[in-house]
């Protein structure tokens, strides 16, 4: 094989030839469901390279994401979990924050993460190359070192991981005071107050994170309520419990400017209703966060000459197993249309790196993906909401069942409000057999809760027998064994 300056001559490799290519899959991307193709593959035998441009793998989810904000969140429930507990008759006083150990204990949380992820690929032999890789060719990727080398590499399957960057406001570009969620976590100290706009998870746990270290918080979203994809239910009684807390939450409204007289003073944000009206109003704050959503990374000039199916929205089209328009190319994660989350993409690599070996995996059912809000209290969901569910062909004589999160003794002395809604149906073509199909809650754990009503989900267990599995008392998970049993028309701690 002859060798270029810049690594292997295309004229004289066959990426099929598997005696002369050098991998037998390239991924792009170290995230969760990067390093996961890439664990998944070496497993099956594969000889694998993983091109991540950071210095370290696990991508945005490790490094500016999932593991840097929980570390945060942790650190700052503390404050409120102090704060409660002057409720119950625990009297104690907080100093405050020393900022620089607070970034510390961050730092040594995502440290641990990334250094066990290298020396995981390590051991399983996987390549681990750090630089900006591009395809260049049928089988060729390229990779642009730190240095400035460009090296070139064969493979017989590529698979884009390139993962998503935080939106901007429309013509309102990021700065030193107007920033996204990578500039939140590095911010120490916390600002004394503190505009958060948008709706979704990042945003709430932002604006809890802050809220709870001290922060004035102000929360600007569109609609009437927070998490407004979600049921309506679980929106507005989240909605409640931010403001209940101090938040300050203002609905329906839209950022329309942000004026900076100077560094030193405050800044001025002008906003008006969302749907229509010309009245505007104004607020000063000493920071504003746009966590209005993510970008797909697919508009290098590289992608462009492709041939690769894209949405309207940039995001790479695929087949339930990740295969792209372009033969042998692959891709996952949050270049791809569905929920943009780092479990997902986890599970999309394991799929993806089966399918390329021959095999032929589940696909990921979107319906099956628990999403959760790390707030206080937490929200999490898997599965339909009621409309949904209606609107899905394949379900019939669709049900929704409210269950009063006040009536679980824990979630009283938790000191929060919550809901909980759950969805049961009958398969069109089984109209005899009612079958688990979603829930919504809001309370604390429930991040630890919704795996069980996932499997329910998953697996579709029959309702009759879903309600018949036993819960520890006294816990939150009872809620839904009673919301099961609600359901099967058998309540029991229920008026």
């Amino acid at each position: 094989m002859k060798h270029t300056e810049d690594g292997i001559d295309p004229a004289s490799s066959d990426p099929l030839d598997s005696s002369k290519r050098q991998y037998d899959v390239i991924i792009i991307g170290s995230g969760p469901g990067g390093y996961s193709a890439a664990l998944r593959s070496a497993e099956l035998g594969a000889r694998v390279a993983l091109i991540e441009r950071d210095p370290v793998p696990g991508g945005t989810c490790l490094n500016r994401g999932c593991i840097p904000t929980k570390a945060l969140l942790t650190a700052t429930q503390v404050l409120e979990q102090a704060s409660l507990g002057e409720a119950m008759g625990i009297q104690m006083q907080a100093k405050g924050i020393d900022y620089q150990r607070l970034a510390a204990y961050q730092d040594e949380m995502v440290e641990a993460m990334t250094s066990g992820l290298t020396q995981l690929l390590s051991q399983r032999k996987v390549d681990l190359i750090q630089g900006e890789g591009s395809i260049v060719g049928d089988g060729l990727v390229s990779v642009r070192t730190p240095d400035g080398t460009v090296r070139r590499l064969t493979t017989c399957d590529t698979v884009l991981a390139m993962g998503s960057r935080s939106r901007a406001l429309p013509g309102i570009p990021f700065s030193d005071r107007v920033i996204d969620s990578d500039r939140a976590l590095r911010l120490k100290p916390f600002r004394k107050r503190a505009l958060v706009i948008g709706s979704g998870d990042v945003a709430l746990e932002f604006a809890t994170i802050w809220h709870q270290a001290g922060t004035e918080v102000t929360l600007m979203i569109r609609r009437d309520r927070v998490l407004s994809h979600w049921g309506r239910r679980t929106g507005l009684v989240m909605t409640r419990e931010l403001k209940r807390q101090g938040i300050n939450v203002i609905t329906d409204s839209t950022c329309q400017a942000i004026t900076e007289s100077s560094p030193d003073k405050p800044l001025t944000v002008t906003y008006g209703p969302t749907q229509g009206g010309v009245e505007t109003s104004s607020l000063e704050t000493d920071l504003v966060l746009a966590a209005i959503g993510r970008d797909p990374q697919t508009d290098q000039d590289w992608m462009e000459g492709l041939g690769i199916d894209t949405d309207d929205a940039g995001q790479i089209l695929t087949d339930s197993q990740g295969r792209t328009s372009r033969e042998r190319v692959w891709a996952l994660g949050d270049i791809t249309p569905g929920n943009h989350l780092a479990h997902r993409a986890f599970q999309q690599g394991i799929t993806l790196a089966e399918a390329a070996a021959g095999l032929d995996p589940e696909p990921v059912k979107e319906s099956t993906i628990p999403r959760v809000v790390y707030s206080s209290p937490q929200a999490a969901a898997v599965g339909y909401t009621k409309q949904e569910a209606q609107d899905d062909p394949t379900l019939n004589q669709v049900e929704e069942t409210i269950y009063p999160m006040q009536a679980n003794s824990r979630m009283r002395m938790s000191g929060y409000q919550g809901t909980l809604s759950l969805v049961t149906a009958c398969l069109s073509s089984d109209l005899d057999t009612r079958i688990v199909v979603g829930l919504e809650m809001v309370s604390p754990q429930a991040s630890e809760n919704i795996a069980e009503v996932q499997q329910l989900v998953g697996n579709r267990v029959p309702l009759d027998r879903a309600a018949g599995l036993i819960h520890p008392h006294p816990t939150f998970s009872e809620a839904i064994g009673e919301a099961l049993l609600k359901a099967d028309g058998r309540p029991l701690n229920l008026r």
